[in-house]
């Protein structure tokens, strides 16, 4: 009597992770959806636009496994299906953005805050708010730990980006106190690379556009405060490595190689081969006069460091902005 042959079972294919990134078509949120993408995650991209820009994501057309939703992240957020990451981007990030837009950078960091939070406790996601180094405000402790609680003019022109950041912090971990909720928290400092806005007043841009236009560089006060430069790349991996770790309190994700201002603009003066002269002009309010990570913690915590050089990242961010200038 013939025997049945046994048949393995076939395999079960892996379902992909859904990862929702707010802000994603801006600098780093775009950066992120590439990585996750080549990760294998399947991503919903929200952004209402008003810092963001399609440029920043329209090579994605097509792809199968990105959704773009063209929303304001402070309404209510909607979406069917599981959701297994919340990465919170969403916030204008530049000191013209919140010069411009103080109410809609507060509104931002806080309602929109709550809004992603709610959908990662509905979904049961794990919950990544990207915060920031201006936190610690102009700092009386250098470099900056995590454990730093900061020095914040919080009436001062800055002061609704600070404090909008300082609540996200704030409401995160009073999510994963109440509700559980797992929670990652980044301060990100200084970071450049392709797809920043030409005109978005941070000091890559300002920089590299006026010396490709053999402009005078303008350099605020004598040039003296600090500034650490993290290329866009590793930045988005020590992210990544943060929201995979187990670890619910904030991390600085930064470059310790700290510059002046006035040693940064003679290094894009140098990269570009421009014919740029720098000029000074008054200390913007409450500019800080220092800021460098302290990144203990994240090598520790990630095995993450810097990996790319800054005259490797400013060449790469030059080329880009030749094509925009």
């Amino acid at each position: 009597m013939a025997t049945k042959r046994k048949t393995s079972p076939k395999p079960v294919p892996a379902v992909p992770p859904v990862s929702v990134i707010t802000g994603a078509a801006g600098f780093l949120g775009s950066h992120l959806t590439d990585l996750l993408l080549a990760k294998g995650h399947k991503v919903v991209g929200i952004d209402n636009l008003v810092t963001g820009s399609v440029a920043n994501i329209e090579h994605l057309a097509g792809n199968q496994n990105f959704r773009f939703i063209q929303q304001d992240v402070t309404e209510f957020l909607f979406l069917d299906g599981p959701v297994n990451y919340v990465w919170h981007f969403a916030s204008p990030a530049s000191p013209i953005d919140y010069a411009q837009l103080p109410i809609q950078t507060l509104k931002v960091g806080s309602l929109g805050t709550h809004k992603a939070l709610g959908l990662a406790k509905e979904k049961g996601a794990r919950f990544l708010l990207t915060s920031t180094s201006e936190i610690y405000g102009d700092p009386l402790v250098h470099p900056q730990t995590e454990d730093y609680w900061g020095n914040v003019n919080t009436i001062g022109p800055r002061g609704c980006y600070d404090e909008s950041k300082r609540f996200a912090e704030a409401i995160t971990m009073a999510y994963h106190r109440q509700h559980q909720l797992e929670t990652r928290i980044v301060r990100i400092f200084n970071t450049y690379g392709p797809r920043m806005r030409l005109k978005d007043g941070r000091v890559v841009p300002a920089f590299v556009s006026q010396a490709l236009r053999n402009e005078p560089i303008t350099v605020f006060g004598q040039g003296k405060q600090t500034r650490s430069f993290c290329y866009c790349s590793d930045l988005i991996e020590g992210i990544y490595r943060l929201m995979m770790s187990d670890y619910p309190l904030p991390v600085n994700i930064g470059n310790p190689h700290e510059l002046s201002m006035l040693e940064f603009a003679r290094e894009i003066i140098q990269a570009t081969g421009s014919k740029s002269k720098v000029v000074f002009k008054p200390l913007p309010v409450d500019d800080p006069k220092q800021r460098k990570p302290d990144i203990t913690l994240a090598r520790k915590l990630l095995g993450w460091e810097p990996q790319v050089e800054l005259t490797d990242g400013l060449a790469r961010t030059i080329e880009y902005f030749r094509r925009k200038v």
